[in-house]
């Protein structure tokens, strides 16, 4: 989720209006609206402040409610996910089991179905693999990335305390 949904969000379930919020971080009512708008984002005494008063972490606030950031990742990709798992498994026993059998009945020629069944292992095991860094990565990206990555890299770059301009290079 980005912050500025998390700002209104949490505003709206403590029953804040812009201006009672305002008060309370010592902001004006139009700083409260340009961070619910993407217009500007909060210093980081402001993102103090707000992370204490909606009674959450600094790192939820930035980041978002983790928990629904988890139910991205469908059901069609977790059922796909243990389809390939299954087939993975299954060519993995087999490889594994048929390695002695094979080479005790035909010798030398054992490595051709041998290198085979591992090459058709190893592409359901790669599968896999993708498979699930997409699903690890997709939700990820989603939490780290704020809308405009530009806005939010100079947010980090620009850090206020107080009236102490801090730069990040």
């Amino acid at each position: 989720m980005e912050l500025s949904i998390q700002i209104k969000k949490y505003r709206t379930e403590l029953h804040l209006s812009q201006e009672e919020l305002a008060e309370k971080v010592y902001v004006t009512r139009q700083t409260i609206s340009n961070w619910e708008n993407e217009k500007s984002y909060p210093d980081i005494h402001s993102l103090l402040l707000l992370s204490s008063l909606f009674n959450v972490s600094l790192d939820q606030l930035i980041k978002g409610d983790i928990e629904k950031m988890k139910k991205i990742i469908s059901e069609q990709e977790i059922k796909k996910f243990n389809y390939y798992g299954s087939i993975y498994t299954v060519h993995l026993a087999v490889l594994i089991i048929s390695a002695v059998p094979l080479f005790m009945w035909l010798g030398r020629y054992a490595y051709i179905p041998f290198g085979i069944l591992f090459i058709i292992t190893m592409y359901w095991a790669l599968k896999v693999e993708k498979l699930k860094r997409k699903m690890i990565y997709k939700p990820i990206r989603k939490l780290l990335h704020l809308r405009r990555e530009k806005n939010w890299m100079n947010f980090i770059r620009q850090l206020k305390w107080g009236n102490v301009l801090i730069k990040i290079y």
